[in-house]
């Protein structure tokens, strides 16, 4: 796996020595992922409503970069240069 940045997203490629190495992908569901990085629990969310408001917030962040991300891997591969 690539270098990994704040947000958790990470460079493409494999690394030289990584090649021929079992991989095992932790999948964490979003809203576990918001509640981790702003350091609250679902506790908070649901007694403070300005807690509910910062993690919708936050959600709704995660998933507009989530689908940008995807949007723009659709393009790079519909849009090769050189054609493969």
């Amino acid at each position: 796996m690539g270098r990994v940045t704040g947000l958790g997203l990470g460079s493409g490629g494999v690394p030289f020595f990584a090649v021929g190495r079992t991989e095992h992908i932790i999948v964490q569901r979003p809203l576990r992922r918001v509640l981790a990085a702003i350091g609250r629990t679902i506790d908070d969310v649901v007694n403070d409503p300005m807690v509910k408001r910062e993690v919708l917030g936050f959600y709704k962040l995660h998933k507009w970069v989530d689908r940008r991300c995807e949007v723009v891997e659709l393009e790079r591969q519909w849009n090769r240069v050189g054609g493969a």
